[in-house]
């Protein structure tokens, strides 16, 4: 006799996805804007369903099994699928694609998306502002995303499964300093000088990790100390105040916007770079992510922002990334 027919509910997929991807819990239920205990019957109720245990739960960690991993690739598929579906049908036009670009500004994704605007006048490309590529990339796998900005080998695996990207830059990095900083009256300052100071570069904040262990990969062997957990600061006027207030350096890039009190320098011997890719959902097909690639593509041929400068530092994976031509 077969088996009966399974026709899981998108909502019970989404969940399962979610807890696949963060493998915990407590995380996933934040993300999804759900209880934890709706979370959990909704992915007990999948199991059944499916006649199958997709995780493994202890009282310390939560890992996908053999069935669980089998899984996740189908359902993100499936949501994708969706996703498209009701793009395709929506008031008869594409939706608006939403695009982080991490900061306000006409930073290296502010720049992107601007001559995106130009080349898909008729499309509708909204910027949202996640502040790191972390939290933008589990925003894109849950949907809430289109498109972002910023370094992927920097994501865990299990991120960059459900992603794709295209290299864009290159781009220096800096420091930004409270305008009475030692270092402040320096037009650039060498990577070298900064030994025995406490920089900061998003230790704590959820959303950046991947720009942490950029820092940490700079700076580790050359004596910098990173700067502990701070609360992270939302705005131009805040995020100033803090940084006068501390004291501490700030590891930015070139392109980072001016804020109060400080001044921003470039860091050099090593130049080190800060490798940007755009980033999307797997099977996303919208007519404003053609252009935002047609952008960054345009751009980074005219300002040579996939030339890398002689002598600049990078990880061996990041080049590796940075390598792929979409």
């Amino acid at each position: 006799m077969p088996a009966p027919a399974v026709h899981p509910d998108p909502r019970l997929l989404r969940a399962f996805v979610a807890v696949a991807e963060e493998l915990h819990f407590t995380r996933a239920a934040a993300r999804l804007y759900i209880a934890q205990q709706a979370l959990s019957r909704d992915v007990r109720r999948l199991e059944r369903e499916l006649g199958a245990e997709l995780f493994l739960r202890t009282t310390r960690q939560v890992s996908l099994t053999p069935d669980g991993e089998r899984l996740l690739p189908l359902a993100r598929r499936v949501l994708a699928a969706q996703d498209d579906l009701l793009a395709a049908f929506a008031a008869g036009q594409a939706r608006p694609l939403l695009v982080d670009v991490n900061t306000a500004g006409l930073g290296t994704g502010g720049r992107v998306l601007h001559r995106a605007r130009r080349l898909a006048p008729d499309c509708e490309l909204m910027a949202r502002y996640e502040s790191g590529l972390t939290g933008a990339a589990a925003e894109l796998l849950a949907g809430r995303l289109d498109a972002s900005f910023g370094r992927f080998a920097g994501l865990d695996p299990a991120l960059r499964a459900g992603l794709e990207q295209q290299p864009v830059r290159y781009e220096p990095m800096a420091v930004v300093l409270p305008e009475d900083h030692p270092l402040a009256s320096s037009a650039e300052v060498p990577v070298s000088a900064l030994a025995g100071e406490t920089v900061y570069a998003g230790a704590g904040n959820p959303g950046t990790r991947e720009w942490t262990d950029l820092a940490r990969r700079l700076f580790e062997p050359r004596g910098v100390r990173p700067a502990p957990p701070a609360p992270v600061a939302v705005g131009r006027e805040e995020s100033g105040r803090v940084l006068v207030k501390t004291g501490n350096p700030v590891l930015a890039v070139v392109d980072f916007p001016a804020l109060p009190g400080t001044v921003r320098r470039p860091l050099v011997d090593p130049v080190p770079l800060s490798p940007v890719s755009l980033v999307w959902r797997k099977g996303l097909t919208h007519p404003g992510l053609t252009a935002l690639r047609r952008a960054a593509a345009g751009i980074a041929r005219a300002e040579g922002w996939l030339r890398r400068p002689a002598g600049g530092w990078l990880p061996d994976a990041d080049e590796e990334v940075m390598s792929t031509r979409a």
